[in-house]
């Protein structure tokens, strides 16, 4: 059956979904895992696996990243959307900023509206 999902993609996100299930299939196999231990590892099917694997847009995140945490590869997940690694979003930021910054005049010694 056709995964809805799929067809909804860009070209470009169904690519690097498919790279990252290859790689992860390549590190399960560099490690010298069989497909039963990872599934069991991860608490998923083996068919669930083997759809990681292929780069199935209709697996959860949350599965991938247990795969990958099982691979001991978690690590970059959290660098994904960093703020820091953001290009466009700082030059974004950085745009909006104020041409000079004015120092707000001192409070009246007579409070507020009494000059």
């Amino acid at each position: 059956m056709q995964n809805p999902i799929r067809g909804t993609l860009p070209l470009p996100v169904r690519r690097l979904l498919r790279k990252l299930g290859s790689d992860i299939g390549d590190a399960r196999r560099r490690r010298r895992i069989r497909a039963a231990t990872m599934a069991e590892r991860a608490l998923i099917s083996r068919t669930t696996l083997h759809k990681v694997e292929r780069g199935d847009p209709g697996v959860s995140m949350g599965t991938y990243a247990t795969v990958l945490f099982v691979l001991g590869m978690e690590d970059g997940l959290a660098e994904l959307a960093d703020r820091s690694r953001d290009g466009l979003g700082l030059d974004l930021l950085e745009e909006r900023l104020p041409q000079r910054v004015r120092v707000p005049a001192p409070p009246s010694r007579h409070g507020p509206g009494r000059d």
